[in-house]
C-alpha cells in the first residue's frame, strides 16, 4: 500500500473555558454526548455496546477505554473506526483532543456511505470542527 493512500487520524485539540469535571460529564454519559454530538444509549462501561444514531441509522459501537475524567474510546460503526476523547486540566481550564482513526485506504469504498474512506474523512473532519465547536458552547454555559 502506498504512503499517499494512507489516511490519516482526525485529530482536533481545543482548550475549553470550563473545569475537567464539567467536560467529563458531557462526554461520558449519553446525556451528554446527545447535547453536542448524535443520539446514542452510551454508559461509561468497558465492553458496553450502544448506537449513535446517524443520518445513515443507528451505528453500532462498542466502549473500549474510560479512564475517568481523562479518556473514553469506543468503536463507531463496522469499517474498523474508533473515537477518542481525552481530556487534560490546565489549571481551571481543560484542554480536549479528538482523535478518530481507524481509517481504510484512502481510496476504498466504505459500504454505508458508498463512497471513498479519503472523501469521507475530508468531511467528516470539517464534521468534527463543528462539533468541536458546539461541545465548547455546551460546556462553557
Amino acid at each position: 500500500m502506498s504512503v499517499q493512500n494512507q489516511v490519516e487520524d482526525i485529530i482536533q485539540t481545543v482548550v475549553y473555558n470550563a473545569p475537567i469535571q464539567k467536560v467529563w460529564n458531557f462526554v461520558s454519559t449519553a446525556e451528554g454526548i446527545s447535547s453536542w454530538f448524535m443520539p446514542n444509549d452510551f454508559q461509561p462501561v468497558v465492553g458496553h455496546e450502544f448506537h449513535l444514531q446517524s443520518q445513515f441509522g443507528p451505528s453500532p459501537c462498542k466502549v473500549l477505554e474510560v479512564d475517568e475524567p481523562n479518556k473514553i474510546t469506543f468503536t463507531w460503526d463496522l469499517d474498523g473506526w474508533f473515537v477518542s476523547f481525552l481530556l487534560k486540566e490546565v489549571g481551571d481550564k481543560t484542554e480536549f483532543t479528538l482523535i478518530h482513526g481507524g481509517w481504510k485506504p484512502a481510496d476504498e469504498i466504505l459500504p454505508k456511505p458508498q463512497q471513498k474512506s479519503g472523501e469521507i474523512r475530508e468531511r467528516m473532519n470539517g464534521g468534527w470542527v463543528g462539533l468541536v465547536a458546539r461541545l465548547k458552547e455546551v460546556v462553557e454555559k
